[in-house]
């Protein structure tokens, strides 16, 4: 390895969505280590979407660094952990595990305008949390009830923030977007690699 390589730092992302493992080899960029972190990410009381964003975001990476300690495999790693948070106005909508969950989310999303905050955090070998909150607009068409019924008989909605997934069946109601794309996927590439390249990761 040349000398000034050593300062280089390695990624660790801290994530168990192959979606946001997925955007980041799509920018050229493979991180050393996946390493989830289990954290409850049920809101605390008052918190606002783009405050659940980002303390979900710092805890996942937080969490992954716990997990990691004395066992990194790589020296001066970058931890980066990353949450998307779907918001009609201040509520924050489940990532859906049941048919009513989800079928309450559609619904209320119908022909309205929604927001996707995504939070991320990259912690720095120094133990330092740099923090980023990316917000996209979103307007659904509205639904009729036939459309959300077969859109919950595909199982895609399973998991997911709001309920639905962009980048597949669910971008037949997408009317408008307003902001970052990638960010409504999982994560929001430019505001990421940006933060990433001024923390001194090469991509």
């Amino acid at each position: 390895m040349p000398a000034d390589d050593l300062d280089i730092p390695a990624l660790v992302l801290a994530s168990r969505s192959p979606r946001r493992v997925d955007l980041l080899a799509q920018v050229g960029i493979t991180p050393a280590r996946v390493v989830p972190a289990d954290v409850d990410e049920g809101p605390l009381g008052r918190e606002t979407p783009a405050q659940h964003a980002l303390r979900l975001a710092e805890a996942k990476a937080r969490g992954a660094i716990v997990l990691l300690d004395g066992d990194t495999g790589v020296s001066g790693t970058l931890v980066l952990g990353a949450d998307t948070v779907v918001a009609c106005g201040r509520r924050i909508l489940p990532k859906a595990d049941d048919e009513a969950q989800a079928r309450a989310c559609l619904s209320l999303m119908s022909g309205r305008r929604h927001r996707v905050l995504g939070g991320i955090c990259v912690i720095t070998p120094d133990g330092r949390a740099h923090r980023r909150l990316v917000a996209t607009a979103v307007a659904f068409k509205r639904l009729e009830a036939p459309e959300i019924e077969r859109y919950l008989a595909s199982d895609e909605w399973r998991g997911k923030a709001g309920a639905y997934a962009i980048q597949g069946r669910a971008a037949a109601f997408v009317a408008r977007v307003n902001g970052s794309y990638s960010n409504v996927v999982g994560l929001p590439l430019f505001e990421t690699v940006a933060l990433l390249r001024g923390l001194g990761l090469r991509t």
